[in-house]
């Protein structure tokens, strides 16, 4: 099989992954031995819609590449669409779209072709259009603003006339306005001015509110546009009616050219096109630049193997670069190696706590420049007073922070929203994953403070009835019902299907304080802080031991999915429960029946954990939190699986990620898919229709995954990277080329021997660092005399 990079988009032979998916496999994994064949399964989120994309502007078309007022359709920027309408027409007609696609995230190229203007009494067909054509190539690059090309040629042996219009409207709606019911109204202008060298055409949209939300008054107001600027053009173009119209005369086989920038402005302030004309190639600008810096930096990954899922591992790890790249949001940068991303493409184009600190965590074997430009932006952000509005508390980490009208005519709080006790917990442990990958302490300490504010937050606000646990319920009038992991308004259920009351304590966000606390400790302890780490530690501690006498439930072999206002376990079954052995708050004793439970076939689809078990009356294998499959989830479980020595369900939870990738374009993992049993009726899943794609969580996932195969584990105050590599039969070798712990550079190869276990080989290394065979130092299983033989043979010559 063989991996071929367009763009930033890459592709593999499908036959590759096809044998793959095919191959040898036992019942206890979910399938039947005999598989369907998968020869022709290609899918692709939101078909019917063309993104091109970077940074906060986003360009979504129709598969023509053209749009009409279609609902998610239009030039997004800062969540605002800019031009509703963009069509071409030819003669009052639309050309054939021939062959339009993505050249890299931000670029695109459509081909279509035209009738030549004769007197016919019937359309022609498209094959006798390709006889005698005119041809239209549209050529677009989208970095904070759009450059087009224009281009025409006369492929035929006459000299024709004909006039190339493009309809265009804008309606400076919000991204959640498209649907309809839109509730911000302002002052719309169009101006047309036209001139020798280049004409323009501006529409201008100003929008105030008066707003009284819980105490929170004011007046707010925004001024937004967006400029068409037309140059190079051999006639200049007129407008009329809402059409710029030229009108063109070409001999046989002549070409015409036009450029066409699309500035948006916000709030008085022009965001120009970093790109000209014939841009597909890298260009002389910031963007560009911090890309390739990027790409250069992150570590490759390699294998020699052709008929396993190896190639599709890689092309998923690799693709994942380009889509973090893609997602960046360029304004929020501190640094050139100090950045954050958006959530995800089209519809989480924004700063969302909890989902960029996963992803800086989860990406740091690629790259620590997302956990140095993450965790300094939300500090920045982090509550200061008590306002009910945005669920705001002093300490409380950002939940999200949009910059569409609604949020900034404060319509909503979204403008910066608090809604969520997932992001103060991730906090403290993110800035303990840039400590374990960098062992700077000068790089770390700004945000010890804000862990620990973050960590007193939680202590102070979010235990209601004083048992010790983290619990949540809004204060806002518009604000999230469900604040934790599962955050949509019908996601935390009792076992008959009805709604839990609030406040609730899920069991997810136990572990996830648990582990905050438990690796902030270790941080305030090299910090010289010690009264802090011991309270930390022993608040841990005492945490992980009432949490098992609390959420455990005997009958089920498994934990309750939360505790209700009145103590009650809510005993549904879902991929809650994961959390709680990836966190390492699970007693070891019942790890094991945790995970029969969760890989019973009700949990596990074959494609992964579903959210909520199929047996339970609330389940729809579309719901968003009550039946599909995540793939940001199967990250954190793979390695709470490796973490107690569980190897077997570590290679299931990654083959069946590996093999959903191997089914969409560019093996990118969607946001999530429908949760259907894999089976002879349902040979490939079923996308969530409303789900993100590349969705910036589950780009990450692929190396998480990687990690608890390989045991990857960095410890750099100690110059130390740990390995327990368990590889499985589908992915027999694989080589990482240029992987960074604090500051050395260094190769390994991981490769499987003909008795099953596996080994490693450092092939290159630059700079001081102790590559050690240990399962993981946070290892809940591991034995002395284990690591002391792994230690000796880490002294081995090659290692």
């Amino acid at each position: 099989m063989s991996a071929t990079i367009h763009g930033d988009l890459i592709e593999v032979d499908v036959s590759q992954a096809e044998r793959a998916l095919h191959a040898e496999r036992a019942e206890p994994n979910g399938m039947p031995a005999e598989s369907p064949d998968h020869s022709l399964v290609r899918l692709r989120v939101r078909p019917e819609t063309i993104y091109v994309s970077k940074g906060r502007t986003v360009l979504a078309t129709g598969r023509d590449g053209f749009f009409d007022n279609g609902s998610d359709q239009g030039l997004f920027v800062h969540q605002t669409r800019l031009l509703s309408r963009y069509r071409y027409l030819i003669n009052g007609r639309p050309p054939y779209p021939v062959s339009v696609s993505n050249v890299a995230q931000h670029s695109w190229l459509g081909y279509y072709i035209a009738p030549v203007p004769k007197a016919a009494k019937r359309r022609p067909t498209i094959s006798e259009i390709a006889q005698e054509s005119i041809e239209l190539r549209l050529s677009r690059y989208v970095g904070e603003g759009l450059h087009e090309d224009v281009d025409l040629v006369n492929f035929t042996q006459e000299k024709v006339q004909f006039m190339l219009e493009l309809d265009l409207d804008a309606d400076f709606a919000d991204q959640d306005e498209t649907h309809g019911n839109r509730r911000q109204s302002g002052r719309q202008t169009c101006k047309w001015m036209e001139g020798e060298e280049l004409s323009e055409l501006t529409f201008e949209y100003h929008a105030r509110h008066g707003y009284d939300h819980q105490n929170e008054k004011g007046t707010a107001s925004i001024r937004r546009g967006v400029r068409l600027r037309f140059s190079n053009a051999t006639m200049p173009p007129r407008y009329r009616n809402g059409r710029i119209a030229f009108d063109v005369g070409l001999a046989p086989h002549e070409r015409w050219h036009c450029c066409i920038d699309i500035i948006p402005v916000m709030e008085g302030r022009d965001l120009l096109s970093s790109y000209r004309c014939r841009s597909f190639s890298p260009q002389a600008n910031d963007y560009d630049r911090r890309t390739q810096r990027f790409l250069s930096d992150a570590p490759r990954f390699s294998s020699p193997e052709s008929t396993t899922l190896a190639n599709v591992v890689i092309g998923a790890l690799e693709q994942a670069k380009r889509d973090l790249d893609a997602l960046r949001l360029y304004d929020l940068d501190c640094a050139e190696r100090a950045w954050t991303t958006a959530a995800g493409l089209p519809v989480y184009i924004a700063l969302f706590g909890r989902d960029t600190l996963t992803v800086a965590w989860e990406a740091a074997p690629v790259t620590t420049d997302i956990m140095r430009g993450t965790l300094p932006v939300l500090a920045g952000l982090q509550g200061k007073e008590i306002n009910d509005w945005r669920d705001e508390q002093p300490g409380r980490m950002l939940h999200e922070a949009h910059t569409g009208p609604l949020a900034s005519l404060n319509y909503t709080p979204k403008a910066r929203y608090y809604g969520s006790i997932t992001t103060s917990g991730f906090y403290p442990f993110v800035a303990a994953q840039l400590w374990h990958w960098t062992g700077d302490k000068n790089l770390v300490r700004p945000y010890v403070d804000p862990a620990i504010a973050a960590l007193k937050w939680l202590d102070a606000f979010c235990d209601h009835d004083k048992d010790g646990f983290c619990e949540y319920k809004t204060r806002s009038e518009l604000g999230l019902e469900n604040q934790a992991w599962k955050d949509s308004s019908d996601a935390i259920v009792y076992e008959d299907g009805s709604q839990v009351r609030k406040p609730i304590a899920t069991c997810e966000e136990q572990g996830i304080v648990y582990a905050a606390k438990m690796n902030l400790a270790e941080v305030l302890w090299w910090f010289d802080r010690g009264d802090e780490a011991k309270y930390l530690y022993e608040s841990a501690k005492e945490l992980k031991k009432r949490f098992s006498e609390a959420f455990w439930m005997e009958s089920e072999g498994f934990f309750a999915m939360a505790l209700d206002p009145d103590r009650r376990q809510v005993g549904s079954i879902g991929s809650n429960a994961l959390h709680c052995v990836a966190t390492g708050i699970a007693d070891t004793a019942l790890v094991p029946r945790t995970l029969k439970r969760l890989f019973a076939e009700d949990m596990f689809t074959g494609w992964g954990v579903r959210t909520l078990s199929s047996q339970h009356p609330a389940f729809n294998p579309y719901s968003y939190h009550r039946g599909t499959v995540w793939p940001v989830e199967h990250g954190p479980f793979a390695i709470g699986a490796y973490r107690y020595g569980c190897h077997d369900y570590v290679e299931r939870v990654c083959r069946s990620q590996f093999e959903t990738a191997a089914l969409f374009d560019f093996f990118r993992l969607p946001e999530c898919i429908a949760g259907h049993q894999r089976d002879q009726d349902h040979p490939f899943p079923a996308v969530y229709p409303a789900a993100n794609s590349p969705q910036a969580w589950s780009t990450t996932t692929v190396y998480t995954l990687l990690q608890a195969l390989l045991g990857l584990q960095p410890f750099a105050p100690l110059r130390m990277l740990f390995v327990d590599p368990h590889l499985p039969a589908w992915l027999p070798e694989i080589t990482i080329s240029d992987l960074r712990v604090a500051n050395a550079i260094v190769t390994i190869r991981f490769f499987r021997k003909s008795n099953g276990s596996s080994d490693y080989k450092v092939l290159e290394k630059c700079g001081w660092l102790h590559v050690v065979r240990q399962p993981s130092p946070w290892s809940l299983t591991a034995s002395y005399s284990e690591r002391a033989k792994d230690i000796l043979m880490s002294l081995a010559p090659g290692h």
